[in-house]
């Protein structure tokens, strides 16, 4: 199960000149804590695993989601485009075959590498002007149920990714815009087969049925999904495309498709949303500079806030060094019960954290002013010592800073979605981009952008990554409640890694997967660079996860000792499939070893 270690990348000291600063079960609600709102996944199991080989490639890579996605990035890097070209055309296709996960009515985050520095670039949905902190409370003041929220016109965010990937794309670009959609393009006209993961989601998906347009898209007319193997074309998108490709992103922020995606918000049955054309219209994506934290002889580097997914990651990360824990040194010994514990341990100290202190922000202040006191040596010490040989129920927040905080722990609730797309091109620029739409198939709200035509694509639900519940019982506010403008937390955690001391990359890796992204990636980081693992070896290790209460194992992957032990140590073990999608490079001496994840439908390209 371990074998096939790769030789160790070796280096000490800091990096020098490089120019970075750290700066499917069902709830019955979503506003109670317990350990039934951790049980959802963000898409449900297949019934098949695609199995992957070890890959390397001696000049470039591209590993995503899909085949077909792999392939048309693969495509334009042999035409001269740089990475960032490669992600965007991959994007593309990703949000035509697999619909479920990402596409043009979502956000995301991306990370690009040009060989100087990387530049952090966030396309997060942000909530209409006119949303109100009591958006997901019904008449008595109470959380609406999930699935009442998530089907819901009001669910929706004003989708960012787009604006995302033309900003970045003029910045840092290297092929013509248009150029980057002809896969797409080609793919939505000529037809793609229906995988038999997008046939088995549609199969199993309670509510995208009740949307018309959506019905007739995806469904047969007795009901019926889709075949697998069906030949999908998708009109609407392709001329959305055809659009956005000749008259950019004001297209689809100012024109008949955003249009198209007003009216369809306002005028959802049940619980219309409160987007305007203004809100389209006025949106920006954000770009600064990447957090990047030291870690063993590497700077791990992902997205700052809104997105929780860096600075918690590299809180788990940061306390298992703190603890010096034979067990931790290899494989064998992390997935041994107490290995397991110590990890188990340390997420609930930084899932509390993440609880009281990250949002956006716009709206709420680091701790101290800098979030990197989350990430302080010391008191990543002095978390590592609250560790105990028997679990806590649950962890509590710590205190990063002097100053105490005056906001309330946001309680449990879902988290969804995601797609991940890692690349790294012949001249050793790279990108690691992770896009979403939230749940699977987002709102389920599916709009053709004014075209008339079959097809489109389908608007987010991101707005459910906030806070249902403004405050606490006590009046104290949630850092992470909705207010007008305002971009919801998110656990995307794209991630570029560089040796310490030369600034030399070495990976790029990400997953989708709710918030167990942070615990997917946290998993490939330590079998590939502490472990020596193959990307793919890491990749195919065992998933589990921890959000401050239950602990999830993956279905059929751990042996009965191993529960056994971590109950006999306090903790409470539920055996769940943990779907991730981790896709993931590594620079080797040999080459670019690349990995994608069997549990889905991931595949790593090049040359």
């Amino acid at each position: 199960m371990f074998t096939g270690l790769t030789p160790k990348l070796v280096a000490t000291g800091f990096v020098a000149g490089l120019l970075l600063t750290s700066g499917c079960s069902l709830t019955p609600s979503a506003g109670q804590a317990g350990p039934t709102s951790e049980l959802r996944q963000p898409e449900i199991a297949s019934a098949f695993r695609q199995q992957q080989e070890n890959l390397s490639f001696e000049h470039q890579a591209v590993a995503a989601a899909n085949p077909l996605a792999a392939k048309a990035g693969q495509e334009i890097l042999q035409a001269g485009g740089n990475a960032l070209d490669a992600a965007i055309a991959t994007q593309l296709v990703l949000g035509l075959v697999e619909p479920q996960s990402s596409g043009l009515g979502g956000g995301g985050f991306l990370l690009y590498w040009d060989g100087q520095q990387v530049v952090a670039w966030e396309g997060r949905e942000t909530a209409p002007a006119a949303a109100t902190p009591e958006l997901f409370l019904d008449a008595e003041g109470e959380p609406l149920e999930f699935l009442q929220a998530v089907g819901s016109g009001a669910a929706v965010g004003v989708p960012g990714l787009l604006a995302m990937l033309e900003a970045a794309h003029r910045e840092q670009g290297q092929l013509a815009w248009a150029r980057l959609f002809e896969p797409a393009i080609r793919l939505a006209e000529d037809g793609f087969a229906v995988s038999r993961r997008l046939h088995h989601l549609l199969s199993e998906d309670p509510l995208l049925a009740a949307n018309s347009a959506a019905r007739n898209f995806y469904y047969l007319d007795n009901g019926e999904a889709l075949p697998v193997g069906h030949r999908l074309k998708n009109p609407a998108l392709a001329a959305i495309y055809r659009q956005v490709a000749q008259g950019g992103s004001e297209v689809f922020y100012q024109g008949s498709v955003a249009r198209s995606i007003q009216r369809a918000v306002v005028n959802q049955p049940g619980q219309p949303g409160q987007l305007s054309l203004a809100d389209l219209a006025n949106y920006q994506p954000n770009s600064g500079s990447a957090l990047c934290s030291s870690w063993q002889v590497y700077l791990v580097c992902g997205a700052p806030p809104p997105s929780s997914g860096q600075l918690t990651l590299m809180q788990i990360l940061g306390i298992l060094e703190h603890l010096d824990a034979d067990q931790l040194a290899d494989p064998e010994g992390f997935y041994s019960p107490q290995g397991l514990h110590l990890y188990i341990e340390a997420s609930r100290l930084a899932f509390a954290d993440r609880a009281l202190y990250i949002a956006d922000p716009a709206y709420v202040e680091a701790p101290g002013g800098d979030w990197s006191n989350l990430l302080r040596p010391a008191y990543l010490q002095e978390r590592a010592r609250q560790i105990q040989p028997l679990a806590e129920d649950r962890a509590r927040a710590g205190q990063p800073a002097p100053v105490e905080t005056t906001w309330a722990p946001q309680p449990e609730q879902p988290e969804y979605g995601t797609s991940h797309i890692s690349v790294i091109d012949a001249e050793g620029q790279a990108v690691a981009m992770t896009s979403s739409i939230e749940q699977a198939f987002g709102s389920r709200i599916l709009v053709d952008g004014g075209t008339g035509l079959p097809g489109g694509f389908l608007l987010n639900n991101q707005l459910t990554d906030f806070s249902f519940r403004p405050s606490d019982d006590q009046g104290r506010l949630i850092a992470n409640r909705v207010e007008p403008g305002k971009r919801p937390r998110s656990s995307m955690s794209p991630t570029l890694v560089f040796d310490a001391h030369t600034g030399e990359l070495r990976a790029s890796l990400g997953s989708p997967g709710g918030a167990a992204i942070i615990h997917f990636t946290a998993k490939t980081l330590l079998g590939m660079l502490q472990w020596q693992l193959t990307p793919q070896e890491a990749i195919n290790l065992p998933n589990l996860a921890n959000f401050n209460s239950v602990t999830l194992l993956e279905k059929g992957r751990f042996e009965d000792y191993v529960r056994l032990g971590l109950e006999a140590r306090g903790q409470e073990v539920i055996a769940r499939d943990l779907t991730s999608g981790i896709q993931a490079l590594l620079i080797t001496p040999s080459g670019i070893q690349g990995g994608a994840d069997p549990r889905r439908e991931g595949w790593v390209a090049g040359d």
